[in-house]
């Protein structure tokens, strides 16, 4: 027999060919054999049990019933066109429908012949019938693999069951892969790894979860792969985590000086909250062992990161390096560099702000000052990290919602100094545990879950739109006590006029509902220049306009301790941390805030979920995992850019106490072998210079 493996392309396969392979590559990204086994059935069928057609009903989930196909037509013209067949056995008979793939099962059903169908039954026009059902020869003498107890089924697209790719063909397709492969299937775990959690082994297991004999054999299958798809993140997550601590020494913050100590005890406003000094004790001790300084900071909206983060600079600045704070857009740039400003009064430490729309003559003199050493924080967006851009002693560098940035952006940094600086990186985006130890199980993780001293919880409220001039009233209401209010349109890149119009027809009603001189209104949008919409941003920053009407193709980042309410319309198409950002934006100052959520009144079943969850709770970790529930983990915090999360049977929602068990596991592994270098773990040890034969800059940021 031929010798084949997992990366064999798949046309190799038998029963593949050139045809089959170019439409599985592009209908379902299937390019080797290993693809291919790692095509998971999304559901089985339960072949233990049989029904008669007189026991079928309309509220079954779906049966499997034994009969004879007696007769078969084509009914209908173009999309009222059907294949219609007669269904019985020996207690009556029943309609089965098709609406597609036609052509293909004309071809391929036999009238006469006994057949295995299974699907949900319904009743059309007084008659029992069921729609598209899966349908199986039967033969009682052939113990065929499609007659086992459990039996898969595949997802497949139309393009694939014109090539007889459908479930059916799949299986067969599966068949033949285990039937060539399974002699070279391995092992993938160290033997006492395997032992410990008693795991099935690996090859068994990839047969198990295509063909599994019982429920049993199959939930021990799905176990062990799920054990596998996990372990190997957080081996390759954990390994670059050990190297920032082998390979790349920090510099060294050997005091807390004089502009700490300044700043802590002359210039702090309020009183930190134990969240903050725990966490900028974490980072006092990380840059004080030697190591280079690799850590994330969670902290809900407000709760004080920007603090902490100044701070983190002021340690280095004490101890003569420079610091800088890259943030992904200008205003949240500004907003940045104007908080650190007043915190600091002018005095303790210089800081500049470096943008795209700073003038060539002020950008001469801040390059200058970098050079030279005498500017010490530097703040600003993607202009940090430009070739021109270089420090006298770079020694600190704090990420701000660092997802927005691309891995290559972030290790320019690195490279402004030969040993590279320490790196903080923060999010104002809660992030579930899982997610973050599955993503940053690289970086050190701390968590500000703690608000300041006086601010008092939003209170959230859903209308519909008969509430709008109970919205209008209540706006009105808060104007009048002195307070501002904002009002943010959802902004869909594909629909960017639309969503305009939809704003510009808001603003008709609201100039109408508050006319001037008595009310003032800020417009911002995409589309407008730089110098407008901070034109626009500063009057109402300084209070010369009550309203501020945006859409969110820009970030809503200021900082306005004077707004006491957020109006997100059409807030039923926003995601929910979106959502939960937006309502931070308010609640800055003493003052009672309110977020108020216009949508439609038709709502889905999500949608409806996503509003319940922002009126019942401000908890920005508690949204997070319902977010996370709701989207699954690719889309959220970013993290589709990683590459990291390629989980096709692990749910990190339901799938906790497993990712921990496999984290401490990969721990108890470096602790005691921190090169893999016994030969138990030779497997890992080949595994890592398999995927990761290099490490780079990108590896580690």
């Amino acid at each position: 027999m031929a010798s084949f493996s997992t990366i064999t392309p798949i046309e190799y396969l038998k029963g593949v060919g050139p045809s089959r392979a170019d439409v599985l590559k592009s209908e379902l990204g299937i390019h080797t054999f290993g693809d291919l086994l790692k095509h998971y059935p999304f559901r089985y069928i339960d072949r233990t049990q049989y029904y008669k057609i007189n026991q079928l009903h309309a509220d079954m989930i779906a049966a499997q019933v034994i009969g004879r196909l007696v007769h078969l037509e084509e009914l209908g013209e173009r999309r009222g066109k059907r294949l219609v067949g007669r269904f019985q056995d020996d207690t009556g008979t029943m309609e089965l429908v098709w609406f597609q793939s036609i052509g293909w099962l004309k071809k391929t059903l036999q009238v006469g012949a006994a057949y295995v169908i299974y699907g949900k039954p319904g009743v059309f026009n007084n008659q029992l019938s069921m729609t598209h059902p899966e349908m199986e020869v039967y033969n009682s003498r052939i113990k065929q693999r499609g007659n086992m107890s459990l039996q898969p089924v595949y997802s497949a697209t139309e393009k694939l069951k014109k090539f007889a790719l459908d479930s059916r063909g799949i299986q067969k397709l599966q068949a033949a892969l285990l039937e060539s492969i399974i002699g070279q299937l391995e092992e993938s775990l160290p033997d006492y790894v395997a032992r410990k959690y008693h795991l099935m082994p690996l090859p068994r297991a990839l047969v198990a979860i295509h063909f599994p004999r019982d429920q049993q054999e199959l939930a021990q299958a799905i176990h062990r792969l799920k054990f596998d798809e996990l372990f190997f993140i957080q081996l390759k997550l954990l390994k670059n985590k050990l190297l920032n601590i082998q390979k790349f020494k920090g510099h060294r913050f050997d005091i807390v000086g004089n502009r700490f100590h300044a700043f802590y005890n002359e210039h702090l406003p309020f009183s930190l909250t134990g969240a903050q000094k725990r966490v900028v004790k974490e980072i006092r001790k990380d840059t004080a062992s030697g190591a280079q300084l690799n850590r994330l900071v969670q902290g809900d909206v407000g709760s004080g990161k920007t603090v902490v983060a100044l701070m983190s600079m002021l340690l280095a600045v004490d101890n003569g390096f420079q610091a800088c704070l890259m943030a992904p857009t200008e205003i949240l740039a500004q907003q940045h560099y104007q908080s650190i400003k007043k915190l600091l009064g002018g005095q303790i430490a210089s800081v500049q702000l470096l943008t795209g729309s700073v003038s060539k003559k002020d950008r001469r003199v801040i390059h200058a000052q970098l050079e030279d050493g005498t500017l010490d924080i530097l703040v600003g967006t993607h202009a940090l990290i430009e070739d021109g851009v270089r420090f006298k002693n770079l020694g600190f560098v704090v990420i701000d919602e660092q997802h927005r940035f691309g891995v290559e952006q972030r290790a320019k940094l690195w490279r402004k100094n030969h040993t590279p600086p320490h790196m903080l990186v923060m999010t104002a985006t809660p992030i579930p545990r899982t997610l973050a130890m599955t993503l940053y199980g690289d970086l050190d993780i701390s968590v500000i879950d703690e608000l300041p001293a006086g601010r008092k919880p939003i209170k959230t409220l859903h209308l519909y739109e008969s509430g709008r001039l109970r919205m209008f009233g209540f706006m009105k209401d808060e104007i009048t006590k002195g307070r501002q209010v904002y009002i943010v349109y959802p902004l869909i890149k594909e629909s960017e006029k639309m969503d305009l119009l939809h704003l510009e027809a808001g603003l008709d009603a609201l100039r109408t509902e508050f006319p001037l001189p008595h009310y003032h209104i800020s417009i911002v949008h995409g589309k407008m220049p730089v110098k407008d919409k901070d034109f626009e941003m500063q009057r109402f920053i300084k209070g010369e306009t009550q309203i501020m009407v945006a859409t969110t193709v820009i970030e809503v980042g200021v900082d306005v301790p004077n707004a006491s309410v957020m109006v997100i319309e059409n807030a039923e198409r926003f995601g929910l941390s979106q959502l939960h950002q937006l309502r931070g934006r308010v609640g800055r100052g003493a003052e009672q805030s309110y977020c108020i959520l216009m949508s439609g009144g038709k709502l889905g079943k999500e949608s409806k979920l996503r509003l319940e969850t922002m009126v019942r709770t401000n908890d920005g970790f508690e949204i997070a995992e319902v977010d996370l529930k709701l989207r699954g983990p690719g889309d959220i915090g970013g993290t589709q850019q990683s590459g990291v999360l390629d989980l096709k049977l692990a749910d990190l929602t339901t799938d906790q106490t497993l990712l921990t068990e496999v984290r401490n596991s990969v721990i108890g592994i470096f602790t005691a072998d921190p090169l893999l270098a016994s030969a138990e773990n030779v497997r890992l040890r080949e595994y890592l210079t398999r995927t990761e034969p290099g490490i780079s800059w990108e590896k580690i940021s």
